[in-house]
């Protein structure tokens, strides 16, 4: 284990290869008493199964429509009371082009922190690295966590999207 889980915040975990990252993740921060809400597909919600991930702090997401989830988070972290947020920011557990912008646009709309939280099977490490507020240079931001990154492998790196944000690109 390595650094220690932030008081608040937006946690981004990364490579997210595998259901296994977002379980030991989990098992880290109830390890040290933290209670996180995690941003889940809202598919996975049907049955049994929603129930677990709710008593997790799942809450459900529609990638269609996200705007309604992210403004009662928004009102939630505008509560005074501890706030943190853990988003797969490759938003799929299979190898993309980008990653979803959503933990930096919440970062910046509550003006809570992003720290960078990890899962490296290889080298037996888990935990968090630097925490930094979103900037409005975006390549620099990125530039950062490519750097975190760069070294973390995940259960099957064949399936890891680089960091990388549409925005970098430039306007559509």
């Amino acid at each position: 284990m390595v650094g220690d889980v932030p008081p608040t915040g937006i946690l981004v975990g990364a490579p997210h290869t595998s259901n296994w990252d977002f379980i030991s993740m989990l098992l880290v921060m109830w390890h040290e008493g933290q209670h996180p809400r995690v941003l889940v597909k809202k598919e996975l919600f049907r049955g049994p199964l929603g129930w677990l991930l709710k008593s997790f702090g799942g809450i459900p997401l529609d990638r269609k429509d996200p705007r309604a989830v992210v403004d009662a988070l928004l009102q939630e972290a505008h509560s005074g009371t501890p706030f943190r947020l853990v988003i797969a920011a490759e938003g799929t557990r299979d190898k993309g082009q980008y990653w979803k912008s959503g933990f930096r646009r919440i970062a910046i709309e509550t003006g809570l922190p992003v720290s960078l939280a990890f899962y490296d099977p290889p080298t037996k490490t888990m935990g968090f690295g630097p925490t930094f507020h979103p900037t409005d240079d975006v390549t620099a931001d990125m530039d950062l966590i490519r750097a975190f990154y760069a070294d973390k492998l995940g259960i099957h790196p064949e399936k890891a999207t680089v960091p990388r944000l549409r925005e970098e690109d430039g306007p559509t």
